[in-house]
């Protein structure tokens, strides 16, 4: 489960546990909490010692593009 799955989750949790005052919530508030506890989630992870898959995707991108660098770079000696 991914963090944005994971917030997903929360919300609906909140908005079940609101009942049908969940349902008339402006989006603007939905929106603010969401990026509230994607923060807070991302927060949580990293004090874990894990970072998130858009993290971790990103740091495996940049890698690879290093590790062609370096392969690249070897080749012209």
């Amino acid at each position: 489960m991914n963090d944005n799955d994971l917030t997903k989750a929360i919300l609906n949790v909140f908005k079940k546990e609101l009942g049908s005052v969940g349902n008339v919530l402006p989006a603007e508030l939905l929106s603010g909490l969401t990026k509230k506890i994607s923060l807070e989630i991302e927060g949580i992870i990293e004090k874990s010692g894990y970072v998130t898959k858009s993290k971790y995707d990103s740091l495996e991108k940049l890698a690879q593009g290093l590790e062609k660098r370096i392969t690249d770079l070897e080749k012209n000696l």
